[in-house]
């Protein structure tokens, strides 16, 4: 468990691990050994002079006090470093990744990230803050108690640590027996939740075929198997609960029968009995609780195991000996590129010069997004090159390459923060006059002079409180802060409202003013302004040229174009 938290964390917080561990070893040992303690109390109590027992008496208060004072320090400090690891994960876990190339973001493992970077850090980290130490208490205090029997009567004492791998065998038994159901209910629990999320998002097409009051089996089928997961995790549980209680009170009664033997037989005082089998009950309470800490301590390993597998993706590799380009020119050299099983882009090859604007057109599938999104390296390819001023991308360094970069996509994602907050994401030093500049370019200031609060509105999770046009606006302003020589436009106005197209085609004229552009579009009104248009279909260029070129030489894109201006059914 420590091994894993650390392989998770990094080696820089093996130490304050170690001395949580330490501290809560020494805690176990002084509540033991105040147990020791009762054994004078309880021979002065029971013997001619009960008033002898005073000293004894105030001996346990103190002993049982510094134990107090050392378990309040220890679980302060678990707590303590565990959630410094907390934030040390998460850190560690977002800058990760930061760094792992998009394909590696399928459905299924989004909804694991979002289960892991929420509830399962919290339960990995509890582990530190709440679990370890009850679980070294469960484990060291037991022991300790026997040792102190051990030193009062050796046999009685041989015979509480003869029991230790016993109940160790109960534990190891039991864990394994757990392991695969553990398994198997967090793989139903995942699936569940990501149903759960997708039941959600599919209101609108459940609602708008009149469907919203059926059951979506998909969901249903997961909720089912997720209780028959759990119902086949408690059934496997109670056998090593069981078994653990029985070896307790087994363990309880065979000292119970020695003891009475030894009394018997005059070699025990009963006093040293009673004191002796009040040990033995001591030791019960933890070692009955190591089963239920157990048990939790194999769902945080079950986490640390899914994110040290998360962890250990590996992202793409950074440049050794960086270079630095000192042009904004584009070149994409004999470029292959394979999505899963599907091929595409095929022998792609494409330049555009410093200053020019390319308009990339095509059907759909023909691999038009996935051109753009290979020019700030979201993905490495499969053969070729990608260029930017002549370097291959993959020799320049990632924050170096999208700092020469401004995107604006489609489908605009904003964080549930104020309007201003969202737009300093595209230079984060900007002044308060450069901010209001870039809006005031994208026409965003429009959008904030109507909304209450002002540049202070929050816009609400993936930015939910404003349309489209206006999530457009912002994605256009932030562009035009970062002010980067390098602009990729994906379909920004394909979705647009008219008036909302020609306040983000002004705001993207602006933004495209002076800088390398490689724009996606099907309205044809973006593409007449491009100086050249190329043709993309089946991840290969058909056709390039100009517009008025193109329309003449009567090929794809005349075809295209024709298609795009024939009115909707004909």
């Amino acid at each position: 468990m420590i091994g894993s938290l650390l392989r998770v964390l990094g080696p820089e917080y093996a130490r304050p691990v170690r001395r949580a561990v330490a501290l809560m070893t020494v805690t176990a040992i002084a509540e033991g050994l105040s147990y020791a303690l009762l054994i004078p109390v309880l021979r002065a109590l029971l013997g001619p002079d009960p008033g002898s027992a005073r000293p004894w008496l105030a001996a346990f208060g103190g002993a049982v006090a510094a134990y107090a004072l050392l378990r309040y320090v220890a679980d302060r400090f678990g707590f303590r470093v565990g959630t410094t690891m907390m934030r040390g994960l998460y850190r560690r876990l977002g800058g990760h990744l930061g760094r792992l190339p998009l394909g590696w973001y399928t459905a299924g493992r989004v909804g694991e990230l979002s289960v892991l970077a929420s509830r399962g850090v919290l339960q990995a980290m509890s582990a530190i803050a709440h679990l370890l130490s009850p679980l070294v208490s469960a484990t060291v205090t037991p022991l300790t108690i026997a040792a102190v029997m051990t030193a009062f009567d050796w046999r009685m004492g041989l015979a509480a640590l003869a029991a230790a791998p016993v109940v160790a065998g109960v534990q190891v038994w039991s864990g394994r027996a757990m392991t695969a159901t553990d398994a198997d209910r967090a793989e139903r629990d995942h699936e569940a939740t990501g149903r759960v999320i997708e039941y959600v998002q599919a209101q609108p097409v459940l609602r708008a075929g009149g469907r919203a009051g059926e059951r979506f089996e998909l969901l249903d089928a997961s909720l089912r198997e997720l209780s028959r997961a759990t119902r086949r995790a408690t059934r496997s549980a109670l056998p090593g609960a069981l078994g653990l209680t029985f070896t307790v009170q087994a363990v309880f009664t065979g000292l119970l029968a020695l003891g009475a033997y030894l009394a018997v037989g005059g070699s025990l005082g009963g006093p040293e009995l009673l004191a002796l089998l009040v040990l033995a009950a001591r030791c019960a309470e933890p070692v009955l609780a190591l089963g239920e800490a157990a048990g939790k301590m194999r769902g945080a390993k079950s986490v640390l195991a899914r994110l040290e597998a998360v962890l250990d993706t590996e992202p793409l590799p950074e440049p050794p000996a960086p270079v630095r380009p000192d042009r904004h020119d584009l070149e994409l050299e004999e470029v292959t590129f394979t999505r899963g099983d599907r091929r595409v882009l095929d022998g792609l090859s494409l330049t555009v010069a410093e200053g020019e604007r390319v308009a990339v057109v095509g059907p759909s599938g023909a691999g038009k997004s996935s051109l753009l999104q290979l020019v700030p390296r979201f993905y490495d390819i499969d053969a070729g090159a990608v260029r930017v001023g002549g370097v291959d991308v993959r020799a320049v360094d990632s924050a170096e390459l999208m700092s020469r970069v401004a995107i604006v996509f489609q489908d605009v994602y904003l964080f549930d923060a104020t309007i201003e907050e969202n737009v300093r994401l595209g230079r984060p030093e900007a002044t308060g006059a450069e901010v209001r500049a870039a809006a005031a370019a994208a026409r965003l200031d429009e959008v904030v002079g109507r909304l209450p609060g002002g540049w202070a509105a929050r816009v609400g999770e993936g930015g939910a409180l404003l349309s489209g046009g206006e999530r457009q606006r912002v994605s256009i302003a932030r562009a035009l802060l970062k002010d980067a020589p390098i602009v990729l436009l994906d379909e920004v106005t394909s979705a647009l409202d008219p008036v909302n197209e020609a306040a983000v085609h002004e705001g993207v004229e602006r933004l495209m003013a002076g800088r390398t552009v490689v724009m996606v579009a099907h309205r044809m009104a973006t593409v007449r302004r491009a100086d050249r248009v190329v043709f993309l279909d089946g991840g290969r260029i058909v056709e390039q040229g100009g517009h008025a070129e193109l329309l003449a030489r009567g090929g794809r894109y005349a075809a295209f174009w024709a298609a795009s201006l024939a009115p909707v059914g004909e």
